[in-house]
């Protein structure tokens, strides 16, 4: 794979005293899955953020596209091709999951205007198929604030694939889903990546989630790289057995 999406180098962010990401270096593939690993406070939220762009790095660079991103704004990054997903949702919780949709597609296109009538049936068949992508378009009428957590989170992937990403960034994708719903959702993903050919990103703290789905895991501890490799590879790691469980000999589990 010698085409790359992402390529970080030298990045590092310090707040005050405190350094919470030091000389990470790494790249991304198109229709690879990379995983983002590590204990808390470790700083992938930091590291993530300054990918895209809501923290500016003290240095480093990030070439998005082989296009430097580092000082731009989020927009900016958007527009070049990132979709974002996060932690905790964020939609507008009395517009409908349709509405929800059409709203991110407007804005793709410059078109975000009042919460009008001709606003509401403007790419109405655009959303419905990134709805049926995510396997929701049966509910494209509810309001989002009747859904499921688990419902919701498909609904900000849809959200997040409507400027057509090339990149994704997904910061803890299953985070407060049910186990059953964390399969699906995972599964779905690496779906839509291998039909897209998209990059993705991603922190789990799940681990089964980590190890059945990345095509590589980078592993983050006190704002340091200490691992990039298979998943194999990375769960026989010594260095990384001792930074999640205090032991060279168990198996890494959940973390």
């Amino acid at each position: 794979m010698s085409e790359t999406s992402l390529q970080i180098t030298g990045l590092s962010k310090s707040f005050g005293g405190v350094q919470a990401v030091m000389d990470v270096s790494f790249s991304l593939h198109p229709g690879e899955l990379l995983a983002l690993i590590g204990p808390n406070g470790a700083g992938k939220t930091t590291c993530f953020n300054m990918l895209n762009g809501q923290l500016k790095p003290d240095s480093g660079s990030v070439m998005l596209f082989s296009k430097e991103t580092v000082g731009l704004k989020p927009a900016d990054i958007w527009r070049l091709g990132v979709g974002r997903t996060f932690q905790i949702t964020a939609s507008y919780s009395s517009m409908t999951v349709c509405e929800n949709v059409q709203m991110a597609l407007l804005s793709d296109r410059q078109q975000l205007m009042s919460f009008t009538r001709r606003a509401s049936r403007m790419y109405r068949p655009e959303a419905l198929e990134l709805l049926k992508q995510v396997g929701i378009v049966e509910q494209e009428d509810r309001p989002c604030s009747t859904l499921a957590y688990g419902d919701l989170k498909r609904v900000e992937l849809a959200v997040a694939l409507a400027n057509n990403p090339r990149l994704l960034l997904m910061d803890e994708p299953t985070a407060g889903m049910a186990p059953k719903e964390r399969v699906e959702l995972m599964a779905l993903t690496a779906d839509i990546v291998k039909e897209r050919n998209l990059s993705v990103l991603f922190t789990e703290h799940d681990m089964d989630v980590v190890f059945a789905h990345a095509d590589r895991i980078l592993v983050l501890n006190r704002g340091k790289l200490i691992a990039d490799d298979t998943p194999e590879n990375v769960r026989n790691n010594p260095e990384v057995r001792m930074v999640y469980l205090g032991t060279e000999t168990e198996e890494i589990a959940h973390a």
